[in-house]
C-alpha cells in the first residue's frame, strides 16, 4: 500500500453506470466508398465508463466498493453488472428498468487516437418508483462505508430529488460529488464538489478567462450552494482548491495520450484520500498523481497505488510498476501495447549473466516482453525444498531493474500454461534445452522460439561454488 495509507476505505459510489467499447485497430487506407478511413479492427474491450469507472479507479487502489445504480433491462446492462461481479464490487442495489436504454460509448481508435464515438443512452430521469427505491437502500447501506461519492454524468440517475435527499440522509460521511449541468442546487450541502474549468463556469452563468475569474467564480459556488470544498481540475494548468482560501495545485503529468476518464480518477482518488484519513490538500496532492498517471495511458484508464508511487518517484517514464497482477497485464496489453508481445518464464532465483543474455535476446523477439515468474511455493516444487534462495518479491524486484523486461507476473502453477492461454502473447521464448521437449502454452501463442544459454551459467553451479 502507499506509504500514506494505513487502512482500505470503504466507498459507496451512486450515479450513471455506462460501458465503454473499445475497437482498436490499424488505418492504412481510405474507404473507395467516401472520403474516409478505414481502420483494421484487430482488438475489441470492455471496460465499465462513467460511475463504472470511478469504480475500476477506486478497485485499482485497493478500496472495498459499493454500488448503488439503475441501468436498462439489456445485454449492456447486464454487461455491467458482470464486470461489477468480477471486480467483487458490492452491488447494493442495481435496477434494471425496460424503460431505459443502458448507456454504451463505442470509441474506435487506432495508432493511439480516437478516429470517432457513437452513444447509444436514455438521458431520462428514472422514475418516482426508482428514486424511492434507491433511496431506502441507500439509507439501510450508507453506514457501512466511510465515504459517498456522486458520479453524476447527466444521464437520469442523480435527479434534483434523490440527489438532494441523499445529502440530506449521511450520517458522519463526507459526500463528494463529480457535478453535471448548470444547477448546483442539487448538490447544496455537499463536503466537495470536483468540476472542471467549463463545468464551473456554466454554474456560475459566466466565462472564466482569467485567474481572478476563477476565484471569484470558486468562492459564488462554494458560499451559495454551502459546498465545504470545492476542487477546480484545470486539465495542464492543475487544479484549484477552495477551502478557507484558495490553493493551487500544480500538474506534474509530463505526457498527455488520453484525458478520457480523468475527471472519475480526480473524485476515486479524492475518495480514496479523504476516507483514509487525508486532508484536502493531501487528498488533492494524492489525486493530481493519480491523474498523471491516467492521462498517460490510452482510454478510460485506472491507476494502481504502486503506479502512483513510481510516478511520484520516477516520472512518466517510470509510472507504471513492471511488476501486476495478469489481470492488470492483461488490460494493459490489451489497451495500450500495439506490437508483438513476447513471454518468457521462469524462476530467476540467483540472476546471473546468462539469464540477462537469454531476456536480452527474448525482447529482440518483439516489441514488449513479459516475464512469467514461478511462486516460491511453485520454486520449491520444483527445484526442492531449500529453494527459491530469494522470495518471489526480491526476485521480481531484481527482474523490473533490467531494461529489456517490460512487465512481470507471478504465477503458481509449476507451469505458465494457464497463464499464456490468459495473456495470449504472440511469442512464447524458451531456452534452447528445450528444443525436443513439450512448452507448456505452446498451443495458446502463434510461434515458439528456443534461444541458447550462455555456457557454464547456470544458478545450480552458484549455489554449489557458495558451498565450497
Amino acid at each position: 500500500m502507499h506509504r500514506i495509507f494505513q487502512k482500505i476505505p470503504r466507498v459507496l459510489v451512486i450515479g450513471d453506470l455506462m460501458l465503454d467499447y473499445y475497437l482498436l485497430g490499424e488505418c492504412n487506407r481510405i474507404s473507395p466508398e467516401a472520403p474516409v478511413q478505414v481502420v483494421d479492427v484487430k482488438k475489441e474491450n470492455i471496460v465499465l465508463g462513467g460511475a463504472g469507472n470511478v469504480i475500476s479507479n477506486l478497485k485499482a487502489l485497493g478500496g472495498d466498493v459499493g454500488v448503488i445504480s439503475v441501468v436498462g433491462s439489456d445485454l449492456d446492462g447486464s454487461n455491467i453488472q458482470k464486470e461489477l461481479n468480477d471486480k467483487n464490487v458490492r452491488i447494493e442495489c442495481i435496477i434494471e428498468s425496460k424503460d431505459r436504454k443502458t448507456t454504451r460509448k463505442t470509441r474506435v481508435i487506432s495508432a493511439h487516437q480516437q478516429v470517432i464515438r457513437f452513444d447509444f443512452e436514455s438521458k431520462s430521469s428514472i422514475s418516482f418508483d426508482e428514486e424511492k427505491r434507491l433511496l431506502e437502500v441507500f439509507i439501510n447501506c450508507v453506514n457501512d462505508y466511510d465515504i459517498v461519492l456522486l458520479s453524476d454524468y447527466g444521464k437520469g440517475v442523480l435527479t434534483h430529488a434523490l440527489t438532494k435527499q441523499i445529502i440530506a440522509n449521511v450520517s458522519n460521511q463526507m459526500v463528494l460529488v463529480d457535478p453535471k449541468g448548470n444547477d448546483y442546487s442539487k448538490y447544496k450541502g455537499a463536503t466537495l464538489l470536483t468540476p472542471n474549468k467549463k463545468e464551473l463556469a456554466e454554474a456560475y452563468g459566466q466565462p472564466i478567462e482569467s485567474v481572478e475569474a476563477l476565484k471569484r467564480a470558486g468562492w459564488s459556488i462554494k458560499h451559495n450552494f454551502a459546498i465545504e470544498c470545492l476542487l477546480v481540475t484545470l486539465s495542464e494548468e492543475g487544479m484549484m482548491l477552495f477551502e478557507e482560501k484558495e490553493t493551487k495545485i500544480p500538474t506534474i503529468a509530463k505526457e498527455v495520450f488520453d484525458v478520457t476518464g480523468a475527471g472519475d480518477t480526480v473524485l476515486a482518488a479524492m475518495g480514496f484520500g479523504l476516507a483514509s484519513g487525508l486532508s484536502f490538500k493531501e487528498a488533492a496532492l494524492f489525486a493530481t498523481s493519480a491523474a498523471a498517471v491516467v492521462v498517460g495511458k490510452l482510454g478510460s484508464a485506472t491507476a494502481t497505488l504502486d503506479e502512483i508511487s513510481a510516478y511520484e518517484k520516477y516520472g512518466l517514464k517510470k509510472n507504471i510498476t513492471k511488476i501486476l497482477d495478469k489481470k492488470t497485464l492483461k488490460k494493459h496489453l490489451d489497451l495500450h501495447v500495439k506490437g508483438k508481445v513476447v513471454f518468457t518464464n521462469g524462476c530467476f532465483d540467483l540472476l546471473h549473466a546468462g539469464h540477462v543474455s537469454y531476456l536480452e535476446k527474448a525482447k529482440a523477439l518483439g516489441e514488449v516482453l513479459v516475464v512469467g515468474l514461478n511462486s516460491d511455493e511453485s520454486v520449491k516444487r520444483l527445484k526442492g525444498p531449500s529453494r527459491p534462495i530469494n522470495c518471489v518479491s526480491d526476485r521480481a524486484k531484481v527482474l523490473a531493474g533490467l531494461e529489456a523486461v517490460d512487465y512481470i507476473v507471478v504465477f503458481e502453477e509449476d507451469t505458465p500454461e494457464a497463464l499464456v492461454a490468459y495473456l495470449q502473447p504472440d511469442i512464447l521464448a524458451k531456452g534452447a534445452d528445450y528444443i525436443g521437449k513439450d512448452v507448456a502454452g505452446k498451443d495458446y501463442v502463434k510461434e515458439v522460439v528456443f534461444i541458447d544459454f550462455l555456457d557454464g551459467r547456470s544458478t545450480t553451479e552458484i549455489i554449489k561454488k557458495a558451498q565450497l
